[in-house]
């Protein structure tokens, strides 16, 4: 089996000291996509460049302790890919990509951070911007290979994945107009392959009708994460090919290193 895990650190440093560190050296994953480093390369050094045995691979935001992404793996890729779009959001840290290709298979696994519309209209249009260029990559890259997107996408896609749906509709995260690309990316293609996104929520694919369960991110205001008042905000987004390996999937809640819990699925494959 292959254990992929998707975790937001809300700041690498941060993380560590909650032990981090301890709990990954335990599970033992075989790729761990990070979200929200908040560190630069000089801030990893000596400390963590490779966490329980993985090797990391990053993108760090041009902004000091700002987003930034990576890969860890114990797999040596075959190539790595560091950003998508070469401009605004390359910019921001929000994409690493590692290439485990064979002459029989291409396949990728990817870290992603998707931005936050919730401080204002300024970071919403910046998050419409990045759903706007995120989505013909994707199915630019799905044309070509295999892969696994894992990271926090800032949205919750059905009323059964945030506790207070009804209240939050005109909230960043929750909008009809994210909703509506999450539904258009995980349509299955008929016909028109571009029309149609095709790519697999592996979540709900195991889990269809989980609720409370389902949550990875709590808000730090109030009783939010005493009273399980939560949204599911981290994804494993993946084409239907290796969808279709996954068998198992845990959230993490038994320690809180983050305002996220990190979410791990076990594939039925080998890199």
């Amino acid at each position: 089996m292959f254990s992929l895990t998707s975790f937001n650190f809300n700041g690498i440093r941060s993380a560590a000291n909650k032990g981090m560190k301890a709990w990954v050296e335990k599970t033992l994953p075989d790729c761990m996509c990070v979200q929200e480093i908040k560190a630069q390369a000089a801030d990893l050094a000596g400390h963590f460049e490779s966490i329980a045995g993985m090797k990391g691979y990053f993108q760090f935001a041009e902004k000091k302790g700002y987003s930034g992404v990576g890969v860890y793996s114990r797999h040596e890729p075959s190539d790595v890919v560091i950003g998508f779009d070469n401009g605004e959001f390359d910019l921001e840290g929000r994409y690493v990509e590692l290439r485990f290709d064979t002459p029989k298979q291409k396949q990728s696994i990817i870290s992603s951070y998707f931005p936050s519309g919730s401080s204002g209209e300024d970071r919403q249009a910046a998050k419409f911007r990045f759903l706007d260029a995120m989505y013909p990559h994707l199915m630019a890259l799905k044309k070509k290979r295999d892969f696994i997107l894992c990271g926090d996408i800032n949205i919750a896609h059905q009323n059964i994945d945030l506790k207070n749906w009804k209240s939050n509709q005109k909230n960043s995260g929750f909008t009809p107009e994210e909703r509506a690309w999450m539904t258009k990316l995980t349509t299955a293609a008929i016909g028109d392959s571009d029309a149609f996104g095709g790519i697999v929520d592996v979540y709900r694919q195991l889990e269809p009708t989980a609720t409370d369960t389902a949550y990875t991110w709590w808000s730090n205001r109030g009783q939010a994460y005493a009273n399980n008042v939560g949204w599911r905000l981290d994804y494993h987004l993946a084409t239907p090919e290796l969808a279709r390996l996954a068998r198992g999937v845990s959230i993490y809640k038994g320690e809180k290193f983050s305002d996220h819990a990190p979410i791990t699925i076990q594939y039925d494959f080998k890199l």
